[in-house]
């Protein structure tokens, strides 16, 4: 759990704790699920706070060890790239978007039932449920649209590893061979809509592509203003990469004063370049590192070319 970057633990210990109160209390009579998970808005035990408070409880185990470890394989690496108030902040707007995708989704559904749609909120109906025939207002009756899980927000950071990461190889069970990340994205993008499109089997798959969805939104609002996510602070990726520039600067120097040393006691060899052509082709070395330490500073280290990230390898080896 060391290992583990500040946000991405706190979100497993939040969620594992949240999993287990609600099976404690479930035991008293207390369903925190029915308290905190998300309702359809239309219905009597809707709350606003839901939109936040439904992506830290979950359905079953199966439910949230899928999700905890998708946060904690692709969560970790994200943060490390980010910084951990632009990831929260990142999860949260995935999670909230999902929220209010599956409200719209459940909206439609609603209109689209035009016999309960054409029936007030305040009338009472005759339902049939496990103990026998229960009446009910209609507002009553949509408590059953809930949703709950991690899920969406899980889903944007699946596809912000996707759009920082493309070309990252990935081994998913049960394919025998390394998929690049970019295709395993799009590979979910139409389970998850071909799976909406089918019949109903109690999972929320739009919510899924809303969480996806808000997350490419927000990704390409920073690449196109860069200034809007640097009131986040400097991220660990930015951190690396002024260490790194440190480490070159202080290798330039002693460099440099290694070469001031050799001529200076030595003759001068004829196939040595001399003092102004180091100098001019270490300033020009620099000028280059820098200006691609700009670069990621800028538009991430996703925006570099192939040619940009070779140099950088070499120099941070060297």
């Amino acid at each position: 759990m060391n290992n583990i970057p500040t946000m991405t633990k706190n979100l497993l210990i939040v969620n594992l704790l949240a999993f287990i109160a609600t099976m404690v209390l479930e035991r008293g009579g207390v369903d925190l699920n029915a308290m905190f998970g998300l309702h359809f808005f239309m219905a009597s035990d809707f709350h606003f706070y839901q939109f936040l408070t439904y992506m830290f409880l979950h359905g079953g185990f199966t439910h949230i060890l899928f999700n905890m470890f998708a946060l904690w394989m692709f969560g970790s690496v994200i943060e490390r790239v980010w910084g951990p108030k632009k990831f929260i902040f990142y999860y949260i707007v995935c999670g909230v978007g999902a929220g209010i995708m599956q409200e719209v989704v459940q909206y439609v559904q609603y209109l689209s039932d035009t016999q309960l749609a054409a029936i007030p909120l305040d009338s009472a109906i005759s339902v049939q449920t496990q103990g026998g025939v229960v009446r009910m207002t209609i507002a009553d009756y949509l408590n059953n649209r809930l949703t709950i899980g991690a899920s969406g927000a899980v889903y944007g950071i699946l596809l912000a590893f996707g759009m920082i990461f493309p070309n990252e190889r990935l081994f998913i069970i049960p394919i025998p061979f390394p998929i690049k990340a970019k295709w395993l994205i799009i590979g979910y993008i139409f389970i998850e809509l071909f799976s909406a499109m089918g019949q109903s089997d109690g999972v929320a798959h739009m919510a899924h592509l809303g969480g996806m969805l808000f997350g490419y939104l927000l990704i390409r609002y920073w690449r196109n203003h860069p200034d809007g996510s640097r009131s986040f602070g400097r991220s660990y990726g930015q951190e690396f990469f002024e260490n790194l520039k440190r480490k070159y600067d202080d290798r330039q120097r002693q460099n440099r004063m290694k070469a001031e040393r050799t001529h200076g006691g030595h003759a001068a060899d004829p196939r040595r370049e001399t003092d102004e052509e180091y100098n001019a082709r270490q300033r020009q070395n620099q000028e280059e590192i820098d200006a691609i330490l700009d670069k990621i500073r800028t538009s991430g280290y996703d925006s570099l070319t192939k040619e940009e990230k070779k140099k950088l390898f070499e120099q941070s080896r060297s």
